[in-house]
């Protein structure tokens, strides 16, 4: 499906969590009617501890909160935070909680990943970062900078379409939990003045009517792509099509670049992508690995004037089995502003990854790819996805 785009909206970037939680945190706290918030992490953290009390706050003076996490990722959180929060007068659901954990069924990788809020219906936020704290566990601001990600800040008639879904997504689990009583009208419609000049839209991966949603908005930008591809995943493992389309727009003379995870957080999958490396150069194609953080970012930017930000990367997970949530802004202001943060983020935490060098590798590194390769392909065959994007 199509991206609808909605003109007069303001969306603003926010980057890493030391922009976005300050931000969502305000939003909550001036929060009047309404307050849903869905996320894949809600860590037991500094970051968990404000947003949870953030939200315990509005719903003893009489918003209605409305919390659901995935119950993989957050898998913590009913014993850390859901508890409190319901003796607050929050409504808390699990998204396909994690009953067995041992037992391997295709269901269980259909995951909530995405990560948005709506506050009143007059403001969203949207984009690929969880409730965690920006560093990892047992490091400071002082051993290694911020976890790198993005989100936006979003007014203006977009919101109709990101509060709609939002309310699907917990009418959904509230239904597959039993709970079958409706969901209460919202006590304010959403506000869809317009608050700037932006034409953007809500492009969203479910495994319904939106399956391939926003990979297909990816492709179509990139067949239209006449200067350059800047893209940035923290896990990158595009299925055929997407890397026929990147190296098609490679050999038209557009500029690709993809921005990927140079530290290893997942090691098959750190592997799997180097394996694709060689076919990514034969392209023309200029790949950079970040070193100085762990990479989260999951955006890109299409000439001048398509931008997306959001929670779906470029691999399997993302684009064929977990929900997923993106904006896509057709604006050259923004479109600017974030080349120009990627740009900043390369120059001081990036390496450009040579052919040479790749080939170079170790015998034992160069065989670990492609180990870690085939375990991926294979372990897609098993579970029934992606047999023809991940068969070659």
């Amino acid at each position: 499906m199509k991206p609808r785009f909605a003109a007069g909206n303001r969306v603003e970037l926010l980057e890493t969590g030391a922009e976005y939680f300050p931000a969502l945190i305000a939003a909550i706290d001036a929060a009047a009617t309404e307050v849903h918030l869905q996320t894949y992490i809600f860590a037991n953290d500094a970051t968990g501890r404000a947003v949870s009390a953030a939200l315990a706050q509005a719903s003893r003076r009489g918003v209605a909160v409305r919390v659901l996490v995935d119950g993989f990722g957050a898998r913590e959180f009913p014993t850390a935070f859901g508890a409190e929060l319901e003796r607050a007068g929050v409504e808390v659901l699990v998204y396909r909680a994690e009953i067995a954990p041992l037992r391997l069924r295709r269901h269980r990788l259909r995951r909530l990943h995405r990560k948005v809020a709506v506050i009143d219906g007059r403001v969203g936020f949207v984009g690929g970062i969880n409730i965690i704290d920006d560093w990892d566990m047992g490091t400071t601001p002082e051993q290694i900078p911020p976890r790198y990600d993005y989100a936006v800040r979003i007014e203006g008639p977009l919101l109709a379409a990101i509060h709609a879904s939002t309310r699907q997504i917990w009418q959904l689990v509230r239904w597959a939990r039993l709970r079958r009583r409706l969901l209460d009208p919202p006590h304010r419609a959403p506000d869809d003045t317009p608050r700037g000049g932006i034409r953007a839209a809500f492009v969203v991966r479910d495994n319904l009517r939106h399956r391939r949603d926003i990979e297909e908005a990816y492709l179509d930008a990139i067949a239209g792509a006449r200067q350059e591809v800047l893209l940035a995943s923290a896990y990158f493992l595009p299925g055929r099509r997407f890397r026929h389309a990147l190296a098609g727009a490679a050999k038209r003379g557009v500029q690709v670049t993809v921005l990927l995870q140079g530290r290893v957080e997942y090691r098959l999958l750190h592997h799997a992508t180097q394996a694709l490396y060689g076919a990514l150069f034969g392209s023309g194609i200029r790949i950079f690995e970040y070193h100085k953080s762990f990479l989260h970012a999951k955006v890109a930017v299409i000439d001048c004037c398509w931008s997306t930000v959001g929670s779906s990367n470029i691999d399997p997970f993302s684009l064929l089995m977990a929900r997923e949530a993106n904006v896509v802004v057709a604006d050259a202001a923004f479109g600017a502003a974030l080349r120009a943060s990627l740009q900043g983020a390369m120059d001081a935490g990036a390496r450009e990854v040579r052919h040479e060098d790749w080939r170079a590798a170790p015998l034992p590194m160069r065989v670990a790819r492609w180990l870690a390769y085939g375990v991926v392909r294979l372990a897609m065959g098993i579970v029934g996805y992606g047999r023809k994007d991940y068969s070659g």
